[in-house]
């Protein structure tokens, strides 16, 4: 257990010093790659306006991944439960995936306007796809003979849904949550770029136009943080929420 905590804050550290000493004798001008002290000096410095636009950037990339897991559970289960649905939802599915969500930044931000809206709309539509993919594929790749009794026990099509189908695609659907965790800054940040007033992304472009490059490694080292957070949460949540589904990975067991 000690070992597994203290992993990731020695590769850290290493990854810190292997900098620092490359911005040395490399003799690499601050303004294209600062070194982690002065990095750290605008993190002591500036952590209140650096806080309020975490703030706004992280209930961003919450509200999405809330829309985009409902929308994307829901269209997996109306797809699983009404066939002819599915003949309907799959080209949504394939045209959410062929016009690149990158391109409609702007003409969200266009109809939407600078606030909270596009962004969390970004953020919903990156997710949107992975969540019903995983869910929907668990949902069509329930174990055969589990069906077969139910409906030897006659049960209706809701009750083998409800109690056969869904329990056994919840692994599938936590895969795809974790997937959505990982992608779901990405919306966000695209958001703030195209346009905004508030957020890290924001502050990022704003650092840049002011050549602030130790402020844009800042926010993009916070902006870093935040993402692997979120991912550990969701991941941690959804191994609680699925106790029967065991860890037989032998890394995870040697520690």
């Amino acid at each position: 257990m000690m070992r597994t905590a203290l992993r990731p804050l020695v590769i850290l550290s290493g990854l810190l010093v292997f900098w620092q000493v490359a911005v040395w004798l490399g003799d690499i001008p601050p303004f294209m790659l600062p070194g982690p002290t002065a990095v750290l000096s605008v993190l002591l410095t500036r952590y209140e306006i650096l806080a309020e636009h975490t703030l706004v950037t992280v209930g961003e990339i919450l509200l999405g991944l809330l829309f985009g897991t409902g929308l994307g559970a829901t269209s997996a289960l109306v797809m699983a439960y009404f066939r002819p649905a599915r003949a309907w939802l799959m080209p949504v599915l394939v045209v959410s995936q062929a016009i690149p969500v990158f391109a409609l930044a702007p003409v969200l931000v266009l109809w939407f306007g600078y606030g909270l809206a596009p962004k969390v709309m970004m953020a919903t539509l990156i997710i949107y796809f992975p969540v019903t993919a995983a869910f929907h594929d668990g949902l069509r790749r329930t174990d055969p003979g589990w069906l077969d009794l139910a409906r030897t026990m006659d049960a209706s099509r809701w009750s083998i849904l409800a109690r056969v189908r869904l329990p056994a695609a919840l692994p599938a659907f936590a895969s795809g949550m974790r997937v959505a965790a990982a992608v779901a800054p990405i919306g966000a940040i695209v958001g703030e770029w195209v346009g905004a007033s508030a957020g890290l992304g924001y502050y990022m472009l704003l650092m840049n136009g002011r050549v602030d490059t130790a402020a844009m490694f800042a926010a993009l080292f916070i902006l870093a943080l935040v993402a692997v957070a979120i991912y550990f949460a969701v991941d941690v949540l959804l191994r609680l929420a699925l106790p029967w589904q065991p860890d037989s990975d032998p890394a995870t067991k040697l520690g």
